[in-house]
Parts: C-alpha cells; structure tokens; sequence
C-alpha cells in the first residue's frame, strides 16, 4: 500500500497540488492522467522520492520495495545490461557487492565467516541465486538478446537502454511499480509482452502513458489530475472516458427520470463487466465495477476539443494511384516498388519499420520531395491536407499571434469565423493573441489541426498526429478521423488511433509493400500468415 497524504507543491505563485489525499491498494493498476502540464510525471517523482513537496508526506507500508523506471540512459554506462537489471534490486544488489567485497579479503576471519553466513542466508531469501538468469530472461522478454547482455551499457543504442531499464524496474516484482511513459520507442510485440506482464501483476501499478490501448489493457482505476486536485475512477480509461461522456449527456437531458438514468448506468457497466479478460488486473477491475453506486458516479469536468473535418466536396472515383513508387537518400533505399489505389471510403494504416520512409511517402505525395522512381496521380476531384510529424517550418521564427497565422490558411479572413476553429481546438479568449513562438509541442499540434479543419480536404494525411497531444486531444482527434467522411491515411504510434480509424493496410519496406483491405490493425500485425512477408520488406536491412 502507498498513499499521499494533504501532498501539495507550489513553484512560485502556481499551485501543480493542492492537498492531494489518495491511497494506492496492492493489486490494482492505476493509469494517472491529465493534461499536459498538469503534473502527471511531477506526482510519480513525489511518490518515488525524487521530488520533494511543498507540504505534506508519502507513506510507503513497512518492508514494501518501490520501484521506478529511471530515464537516465547515460547513469550506468559503466555496467553491463544484466548487472544495470540487477540494480534495480538495490538491497539484493548490496548484499551481492558485499558478499564479493568479504570473499575477496586476503585476511578472512571468523568473524567474516560469521558475516558471510548471514548475508547468504538474506540472498538466498531474496532469491539471489536466480537473479542473474531471472534478469536474463526480463532482458530476452524485452527484446535484448544474450550476446547483447554482457555488453556495457555504452555499448547499447538508445532504443536498447530504455529495455534495460524498463527490465530494471519491474525486476524482482517490486511491491509498487511507477512507471512514467514505459511503452515510449517499443515496438508492439515488446508493449504486448508488457501488457501481459501488468495485466497478471500481484502488486501495486502506477503509471502515466499516453498510450490508450496499453491503459486499457492494465487498469483498473484512472488517477485523473485536474485543477490541482486527484481524483479515483475505477475502470480502464475506456470506461472512465465513456462513463464520463454518459454522465454528462444525462446531465444535458432534462427528459430522463432519475431511475432511468441509474438503469442506463447499470446496464453500461455491465457490458464493460462483461467484456472483462481473464487476466489478474482485468478480474480486479471487474469486481470494482460490480461495487461501484452509480448514485456516486460522477463525470470529468474535462474539457475535448472539437475536431470535425469537413470536406468541401466528396471524392470522385480516381483518388490516389502509386506505380512502382521508390525512394533513395544518400544512396540508401528506403522504399520501392510501391503499387496502390485509393478507394472512397478508404482510411489506410501506413505503416513501415524505417520513419524516414513513412515521412519521404508522405513528403512525395504532398509535393515537397521528388520520388527517386516510379509515378503516383491524384484525382482531379481530390483536394488533400497534410499533418507532417516535424511542423517546425511553420513556427520557426514566427512572431504572429494566433489568429493572424490561421488567417493566412483560410480564405474567409474575418477574425470571427477564424476564431472559432482555434476554439474548437481550446484557445479561446486571450490565447487567441499568443505569439505561436511561444506555444508548446502540443499546442501547436493543436494550431496545425485548425489548419487543416480550415482546409476541408477530402483526403487528409496525417504522420504521426497524437505526438506531444494530451489524452483528451488525442481522443477527439481519433473520434474526428473515424467520423471524417472522406479518405484519410494515418500513420502512428498510437495503437488504439491506428486500430480505430483504419479499415486498409498498406506496409512497405526497400524490397516491396504488403496492401491489406478490409482488415484491421489489430488483425494486421497478428496475422502469423503474414509475418513471413512483413520480415521479407526489410530483408538485408541492418537493424
């Protein structure tokens, strides 16, 4: 058990806590939410130690272990990936360094021998004699391979640091697991493998992800921070979501009896009840929904933007046609032999190992970049907006406020009519004169959806469009693109955005392109039939 007592934080004149009081049970996963800025990795640094409050105090029960998973990829460059594991340990760690410290002396007494006695005695309770191979096979879990174990940690890329990391925290199943942003650069099958891993675990989760699918999968209570304040949800971030959105369209009806709305809340739960997994978190979360009053039920005062893409015209039959489509940089093919054509009704998952590929494809078919061979044409009907994963070039030493750098992407100039696509997107009031070279990631992510809502494309392409959004934006913006009735492509890391909005799939490499319709994402990368010629796209490509 963890909890929080009267906890808040002050950093000048902005309160990030005001008396925040919240207990985290043993068996249960927790998925803490809230908007950018609102102090989500703040409060996990509290609660492992690293952040001191302004006031108040965490209470870790007596003998229980913490564990966090540390960002710092440069901290144990001197130690190799199984030692680094090993670590995480740090009292089974300490007792290894002493025990070769005593075992190593010249001059080993009786006393030593005494001492030595003893600290076995704490390994072996530890299970010490298994933790070598059980942090071999974390590492293998995670996608290290043996040869890659005993190497130094300087040896290791960036991608292969954070699994040695991650392999660090969760190693001898801590009695409370924090972990900030743990899925960030793994690929599915290792965030799979993480899934089941949390979703079985005996002890106490908590976690900040943006990544809705994995939340899902291993909550069962949402920590939602808002207004200075957290707040308990029992239920994944689906229901928290979904339930939240009912209350709010009940609290809108004034038609609906008292009685009818607590059945309308019933039967919600139950099918949620219902479509629990057999694993531990998803049994616990069922048996928290079937105690929870629906009297004590209550809606997020969240605020979502409101992302509709209009389009100004529907798509005629010739949309999009690729002809042994290729690409080279520097002598280095990063796609070839792409051969594709575009259907109404089409919303195309694009996918590839290599992100200078997926940015090159989109960047051809926008016009900025030359193709190396082959041809592509676009309908003549088809009016196409993108989304580019960097939109630096247009923020860049730009010093115009908000409404004037909209105004320019739209053909009614008036200020009110462009205002009201930037308060679709929450910048209302004041914010509206903000100079765009002081927006954050997100809200510029925010500013270049206004831009293409502004558009009304009938083709919309999109690279990576929940990077740097909170969950709020990322969920509108998924909602928008599933009910957008023109063609859209979309490329993500976000595996519920991409399995949501996308019926087609369209995957390439160096050697070739795989073109999957009428399936989806989740079919898609679990096809075993396919496996085979997914491996065969990148085939000679160095990892």
């Amino acid at each position: 058990m963890l909890t929080a007592n009267n906890i808040s934080l002050q950093f000048g004149k902005r309160v990030l806590f005001d008396e925040v009081n919240v207990t985290f049970d043993k068996g249960n996963c927790y998925g803490v939410i809230g908007a950018n800025g609102a102090g989500k990795s703040t409060f996990l640094k509290i609660l492992s130690g690293e952040q001191d409050p302004t006031s108040g105090n965490i209470e870790l029960a007596p003998g229980a272990r913490m564990s966090f998973l540390r960002q710092d990829h440069f901290a144990y460059n001197e130690y190799t990936a199984v030692e680094t594991v090993i670590m995480g340990h740090t009292i089974l760690y300490g007792i290894m360094k002493e025990k070769e410290v005593l075992y190593a002396k010249e001059d080993f007494t009786e006393a030593d021998g005494l001492k030595a006695g003893d600290l076995e005695g704490e390994f072996a309770d530890l299970n010490g004699w298994n933790a070598e191979s059980d942090a071999s096979e974390l590492l293998s879990n995670l996608g290290i391979d043996k040869d890659k174990q005993e190497k130094k940690m300087a040896d290791l890329t960036a991608n292969e640091k954070i699994r040695v990391l991650l392999a660090q925290a969760i190693f001898g199943d801590p009695d409370v697991l924090v972990l900030d942003e743990p899925t960030n650069d793994l690929d599915a099958t290792t965030i799979a493998w993480l899934e089941n891993f949390l979703a079985d675990y005996q002890n106490t989760v908590i976690v900040v992800s943006h990544d809705r699918h994995f939340l899902d999968a291993v909550c069962t209570h949402v920590a939602d921070i808002d207004f200075s304040k957290l707040q308990l949800f029992t239920g994944n971030y689906s229901f928290w979501y979904e339930s939240s959105q009912l209350l709010l369209s009940q609290r809108a009806s004034k038609n609906k009896k008292a009685d009818e709305k607590i059945r309308e809340l019933k039967e919600f739960i139950a099918r949620f009840s219902a479509n629990a997994a057999k694993s531990k978190q998803a049994t616990s979360r069922k048996k928290a929904l079937d105690r929870i009053n629906v009297e004590d039920m209550q809606a997020s005062s969240r605020k979502y933007p409101a992302i509709i893409f209009m389009q100004e015209r529907e798509v005629g039959n010739q949309i999009l046609t690729l002809n042994n489509l290729s690409y080279e940089k520097d002598g280095e093919v990063l796609f070839s032999g792409l051969n594709l054509s575009l259907n109404r009704n089409d919303k195309v998952g694009i996918i590839s190992k290599d992100s200078r590929a997926v940015d090159a494809f989109y960047q051809i078919l926008s016009g900025e970049l030359k193709q190396t061979g082959g041809t592509f044409e676009w309908g003549v009907t088809v009016k196409h907006a993108y989304l580019p994963n960097d939109n630096s070039k247009f923020f860049d030493n730009n010093d115009t406020n908000l409404i004037d750098w909209l105004r320019q992407y739209s053909v009614n100039k008036e200020e009110a009519y462009v205002r009201g696509f930037l308060g679709k997107m929450l910048f209302t009031g004041e914010e509206s004169f903000k100079s765009v070279k002081v927006l954050s990631g997100g809200e510029k992510v925010r500013c270049m959806v206004s831009r293409i809502m502004l558009q009304q494309a009938n083709v919309i392409m999109l690279n990576e469009p929940t990077s740097h959004l909170d969950l709020e934006s990322i969920t509108a913006f998924n909602k928008g693109v599933i009910e957008f009735p023109g063609v859209a492509m979309v490329s993500s890391q976000d595996h519920s955005f991409m399995h949501t909005s996308t019926n087609r799939i369209f995957e390439f490499g160096p050697n070739a392109c795989i073109d999957k319709q009428f399936t989806t994402y989740d079919e898609y990368i679990s096809d075993k039939e396919l496996m085979e010629r997914r491996a065969e796209l990148y085939k000679g490509v160095k990892a």
